[in-house]
């Protein structure tokens, strides 16, 4: 009998053993895989490689290159502060201004503009019976000039545009090479005076530029139709003369501007004053 309830008991213990082992076997697989699969998921969706991929084709970054290009290259033309707009078209920069001087004038007398009229005082002056007038006025000149093969001669009229959106014109007072002889005298106390449409230019050295603080005697001016900038009539301190320039009245070495070097026009206290006999490279155009 005793052997009977050992061996009853012993039954016992292996089955209750042996279903205890079955419940944690199914218990285990069951939320092991949950979790995994809420990792898989998240692996799957591929968010961050989506985004990843998303930003190395962001087109704006491209944009944002190009507009930075565009940005240094016309950079120099920025120091024409009167422009009212400056952009670049193909191999041209397109610079718009409306010609009036911001400067006083007793050419303003008379005009809608007369709070700028102030009296030339010099003894000499004569004043001319034009009056200043405004033109919307569009420049284009060469993004990347060069020496041109056949050199131009400059025409009456605009041949280049001054950092203050003011033309500069040529050495001749007229037709046929008419000197400045007697014209010079109508040039108002900052050198320049209008023609008879009212275009207010300087023929020689725009001194109300040259006095400016910023711009100084040695500063970048301007710039002519060919797209080679004009400085101011020094250079290291020593005064400009035509004997350091060329025929077209330049020369080519770095500037500030340009620390790479640069054909640049010099205006000088002697005639021709900004330009020689044509421009060193080909001329864009000046449109009213």
């Amino acid at each position: 009998m005793k052997l009977k309830i050992i061996l009853l008991l012993t039954c016992v213990s292996f089955l209750v053993y042996s279903c205890s082992s079955n419940d944690d076997d199914t218990t285990t697989p069951t939320t092991l895989p949950a979790n995994d699969d809420d990792d898989q998921d998240d692996d799957t969706s591929g968010n961050a490689d989506s985004d990843t991929t998303n930003v190395d084709t962001d087109t704006p970054d491209t944009d944002a290159d190009s507009d930075s290009d565009d940005t240094d290259e016309l950079a120099v033309y920025q120091k024409i502060y009167a422009a009212t707009d400056i952009y670049k078209d193909g191999d041209f920069v397109v610079i718009e201004v409306n010609g009036l001087p911001d400067h006083n004038s007793p050419y303003y007398q008379d005009t809608e503009w007369s709070d700028r009229y102030e009296n030339n005082t010099d003894p000499d002056f004569r004043l001319n019976p034009n009056r200043i007038s405004s033109a919307d006025r569009t420049i284009r000149i060469p993004l990347h000039p060069e020496e041109a093969s056949s050199h131009e001669s400059t025409a009456l009229g605009v041949m280049g545009v001054a950092i203050n959106g003011v033309a500069f014109f040529n050495q001749y007072a007229g037709p046929n090479d008419q000197p400045l002889t007697n014209e010079i005298f109508s040039f108002d106390q900052y050198n320049g005076h209008p023609q008879g449409q009212g275009v207010y230019h300087y023929h020689i050295e725009p001194t109300y530029l040259t006095a400016k603080e910023d711009v100084g005697n040695e500063g970048l001016l301007g710039f002519l139709l060919d797209g080679f900038p004009v400085y101011g009539p020094f250079e290291n301190n020593v005064a400009v003369s035509n004997n350091d320039l060329d025929e077209y009245h330049g020369h080519n070495h770095a500037t500030e501007d340009y620390p790479d070097g640069i054909y640049h026009y010099h205006i000088t206290a002697e005639d021709p004053y900004i330009n020689g006999n044509g421009y060193y490279g080909t001329p864009g155009t000046s449109t009213d």
